[in-house]
């Protein structure tokens, strides 16, 4: 793979030395670098090859650290990644002390906010902006937002406090909108004028001067300015919100221009509002298969060039597409049935309930609070909708959780999605706070561990149960080892050795295949533990404390939260009950969490057979 100019790139500000019309060289290069890159390591791929282009001429023209670049989502800034000297760190993206999938201002200052959930990101560069002036300090800050964000609310409200901050620059990465049929060559020209530098001294002199006269001086403004909306909302139709929030709006221009993005941005240096530069780009441009479905290639596994399949056709085994299957059957008897999902129809596995059940599936966006309060809607007349999202995108709902569906006990079922520790994605993206966060309300949660044990109390919970609940199941695919447990119908079991036991080790979802391994490691050492699985989390199933009070030691782990969390709820009921041995709670640290494969987070965090086993020896050598 030729990368001679990539090459030349060591430290940020290097394409700078490079001329213009390597640009386009260069940008080839860049995808290249990223379709070979990120295909072998997995990461997010569709999305970077959108803004190559865009990053490119950012990178031209603007003078970073100095100048801030924010994205939302962060999974943008691979080729802002690569022109900031972190090339090398690719062989690990996203792995153990590797690069991260996200921008992190611990690997450059280059990187000015980490931005791994969506829609936030403006808001963020609205208070550098303010800070800049507030300190006095040179430079623009820029967010590039993509047209996903903008079904998320936070987004607006961000916009609505732009004020007058001429050192904001906005960058709607469009890839999904289309230009409208009415903006042609009267529109193409009206853009080059309004990013023509002359245009803006002539704009900002008149103004001035106009407000200078004495009692109409506003007026006059005011009577300019409306007639220029007045034209221009029948040009550019999508203009007319962001000028009223106080932008100057620029576009659409083609995102793929890298001469004449570089030509706009450099024009645009000298602003006196507040910046909204529409850009519209192609998701997944250069990778055929993704530009022809950019949904399915927005994060990727290991990928083979050579063999590229279709992601909707060939789904993944997993939890996810094992829950989504489940639910789409379940929909078919029950006719009250509905599906939502906030911009992860894939993710989630409801593409099957769309397919079967159109009219019920719901996806509403990159809007988690509207989900959850739009649910509360739906139940509050008879329906049963389940909302089928990322744990680590339900913590932006937890309001809505509470007022909109918890209060009234709506007959809502939460289905989380990627539970417990995540690969790759880190620390934007863990799992872990669910469990605490619901069951600290009041609302009852249950973990299967297998898919056996998914299907079978996915249907319980919607045949059987009403109010509001949930379910959790991990990212990927189940073990062999939980597979080859079967399916539980009870709310927790208890696996014994071949002698009576004084210890038992307690867990539930996908960290019990932990627990079973250090209990056959124990016995390999001559010591006998016992292991209980859950599968009801909340409240702590009818039986459980009064089991566990006949065992001495109790090691209870949890790859989630310690504080609040299922762990802590058990040992207050087990001395609630009276119960005198020796608890051991082994939980995540939500302060120290690494990008990492989920084997490696668990040795970090203490999960692993092997700590397990060590924590009990350690007890059996030092007992009370």
């Amino acid at each position: 793979m030729q990368t001679d100019l990539l090459d030349k790139i060591q430290a940020p500000g290097d394409i700078k030395k490079l001329p213009a019309e390597d640009m386009p060289a260069l940008c080839e290069e860049i995808r290249n670098f990223l379709i070979r890159s990120v295909t072998a390591t997995g990461g997010h791929l569709s999305s970077n090859l959108g803004v190559v282009e865009l990053t490119v001429a950012l990178h031209r023209v603007m003078e970073f650290p100095q100048d801030k670049l924010l994205f939302d989502v962060g999974h943008q800034c691979y080729t802002h990644k690569l022109l900031t000297g972190r090339r090398s760190g690719f062989s690990q993206l996203r792995g153990k002390d590797g690069l991260s999938g996200f921008p992190n201002p611990k690997e450059s200052n280059c990187d000015s906010f980490v931005a791994g959930h969506g829609s936030a990101a403006l808001s963020a560069a609205i208070g550098m902006a303010q800070a800049k002036k507030i300190k006095g300090e040179r430079g623009k800050v820029v967010v590039i937002v993509g047209d996903g964000a903008f079904t998320g609310g936070m987004v607006y409200e961000g916009m609505n406090n732009v004020s007058k901050l001429d050192n904001l620059v906005v960058i709607l990465n469009d890839n999904k909108m289309s230009i409208s049929k009415n903006v042609g060559q009267m529109a193409n020209y009206l853009t080059r004028l309004r990013t023509d530098p002359k245009y803006f001294h002539v704009k900002a002199h008149m103004e001035t001067a106009l407000e200078r006269i004495p009692v109409v001086g506003d007026a006059m403004v005011k009577v300019l300015q409306d007639g220029k909306q007045f034209i221009r909302r029948g040009i550019y139709k999508q203009a007319t919100l962001f000028e009223e929030m106080g932008f100057q709006y620029v576009g659409p221009v083609d995102g793929h221009d890298v001469e004449l993005l570089s030509r706009m941005l450099s024009n645009l240096r000298e602003q006196y509002a507040p910046l909204f530069l529409h850009v519209v780009t192609q998701k997944g441009k250069g990778l055929k298969p993704a530009e022809e479905n950019p949904g399915e290639f927005h994060a990727v596994g290991k990928l083979d060039l050579s063999h590229l399949t279709d992601p909707e056709l060939s789904p993944s085994d997993s939890f996810s597409s094992t829950f989504g299957q489940t639910l789409t059957e379940l929909g078919t008897e029950i006719p009250r049935l509905c599906a939502i999902t906030a911009a992860m129809k894939y993710g989630t596995g409801l593409n099957f309930f769309k397919q079967a059940h159109k009219q019920r599936f719901f996806d509403v966006g990159m809007a988690e609070e509207h989900a959850v309060t739009f649910a509360g809607g739906l139940a509050s007349q008879g329906l049963l909708p389940v909302v089928a999202i990322y744990s680590t995108f339900f913590q932006r709902a937890y309001d809505q959780i509470i007022h909109d569906v918890h209060l009234m006990q709506f007959d809502v079922l939460f289905a989380v999605d990627r539970a417990g520790l995540v690969p790759g994605d880190g620390e934007t993206h863990q799992g872990i706070y669910d469990p605490a966060f619901f069951s600290g309300i009041g609302i009852p949660v249950y973990a299967p561990a297998n898919y056996a044990e998914l299907r079978y109390w996915l249907g319980v919970l919607v045949r059987e149960c009403h109010g509001p609940r949930a379910i959790r199941y991990p990212r990927g695919g189940e073990s062999a080892a939980l597979a080859a447990l079967g399916c539980s119908e009870k709310p927790f079991d208890i696996y014994k050795g071949a002698a009576p036991a004084k210890t038992a080790l307690v867990s539930y979802g996908a960290e019990t295949e932990e627990i079973l391994s250090a209990c056959q490691e124990l016995a390999d050492k001559g010591c006998r533990a016992d292991a209980v699985k859950l599968v009801q989390l909340y409240p702590l199933p009818e039986g459980l404390v009064q089991t566990l009070c006949g065992y001495d030691t109790i090691l209870f782990a949890e790859d989630t939260i310690r504080t609040g969390g299922i762990g802590q709820q058990l040992g207050f009921a087990l001395q609630q009950a009276g119960w005198q041995g020796r608890f051991l709670l082994h939980a995540v640290d939500n302060a120290h969490l690494l990008h990492a494969k989920v084997p490696e987070l668990r040795a970090d965090q203490k999960l692993d057979a092997a700590a397990l086993c060590r924590a009990l020896l350690q007890t059996e050598e030092n007992p009370q």
